[in-house]
């Protein structure tokens, strides 16, 4: 009983951990597609502005993609661990 109890909890939290590394995958592409969105409309509103609007979409992009990292690492260690 106490084997199949832990064989359980294993591979539930690998299941936690893929689906939170799916979820941090999908969320930073929603998110750099919202940020993408937001550049484009502001870039049509101000074509001056052009250049700022450029390197503030690249570093906020990079932000996103260097949390969404970190929850993928993080769920991948959920299901190693």
């Amino acid at each position: 009983m106490d084997f199949f109890l832990l064989e359980t909890i294993g591979s539930v939290a690998n299941a936690g951990g893929a689906i939170g590394a799916g979820l941090g995958a999908i969320g930073a592409g929603v998110g750099i597609g919202q940020i993408g969105k937001g550049a484009l409309e502001s870039i049509a509103r101000q074509p001056e502005a052009i250049n700022d609007i450029r390197s503030n979409m690249i570093l906020t992009a990079a932000l996103v993609e260097g949390a969404a990292l970190f929850a993928i690492i993080i769920g991948f260690l959920a299901m190693v661990l």
